[in-house]
């Protein structure tokens, strides 16, 4: 089943939830699942509150909410950047529940190359060491799918963009997943897509962040408010308020690693 697929959303919503296996690598507890209505049935991603691990600066139990609240805010911009997700009862209690993604290739869209072996059109981020020691980039592509993202990043203050996070879509879209460490009211941005900083923001994403501010102070900022406090809300406003002042893709402010690590 296709995100964009309008029977996607209520199938989250109702649908039989049954678990099939745990992702091992996952920081939280993350399971593989199927949901099933009516004879229709899709994979997805099940992570149950009760398998949160506690964090230091962000409240207990709340990633699931930031995970949905997210996705508003993608369906807000009309770029559609994170999969259906909903937050919804399991077989291990409450938790967010997430359409899986088919995938074309893990590092379709961000990857470490050789400092002469960057891909065409293709951005680079840091300079750093292979795991042999070797000098090597991390770099990812130069695509409007991942403008918008990294775009979709600033307004969430996403602490934690991997590259493993950016998915290549096998239908040709870009998706990010893992939104639970996002909408802070405090600046922690960590991203691998610091290859648009400094970039001028096109017309058209500058008229996205102008229905999106509007939005803020209404429907899309009640909504908001059943996931996150009102100050994580104004923080959004703020954040979309700055970015249409300046214009550009924001710098790292300093004050907090710019990079999650590993960065996969």
């Amino acid at each position: 089943m296709l995100p964009t697929d309008p029977a996607a959303l209520p199938l989250l919503h109702h649908g039989r939830l049954e678990v099939s296996g745990r992702l091992v690598e996952a920081s939280n507890a993350t399971f593989l699942s199927t949901v099933e209505c009516d004879g229709v049935s899709a994979d997805c991603v099940y992570k149950p509150i009760r398998g949160e691990r506690p964090l230091w600066d962000f409240p207990d139990g709340t990633l699931a909410g930031r995970e949905v609240a997210s996705w508003l805010i993608s369906e807000a911009t009309g770029w559609s950047l994170i999969p259906p997700t909903v937050l919804r009862p399991g077989p291990l209690g409450p938790g967010m529940v997430q359409l899986w993604i088919d995938i074309e290739d893990e590092r379709g869209l961000v990857d470490v190359v050789a400092l002469d072996a960057v891909p065409q059109g293709w951005r680079p981020v840091l300079r750093a060491h292979d795991r042999y020691g070797d000098p090597a980039l991390l770099v990812h592509a130069d695509t409007d799918g991942l403008r918008r993202l990294a775009v979709l990043d600033v307004l969430l203050n996403n602490a934690d963009r991997k590259g493993g996070h950016v998915l290549a879509g096998c239908d040709g879209a870009v998706y990010g997943v893992d939104h639970g460490i996002c909408l802070h009211r405090e600046d922690k941005l960590r991203t691998v897509l610091w290859g648009f900083l400094g970039q001028p923001l096109c017309g058209g994403v500058l008229d996205v962040l102008r229905r999106v501010r509007c939005s803020l102070d209404g429907a899309l900022g009640t909504a908001l408010a059943e996931h996150v406090t009102r100050a994580e809300v104004r923080a959004v406003c703020k954040r979309t308020d700055r970015l249409l002042t300046t214009e550009t893709f924001p710098a790292p402010n300093g004050n907090w690693p710019a990079i999650p690590w590993p960065a996969f």
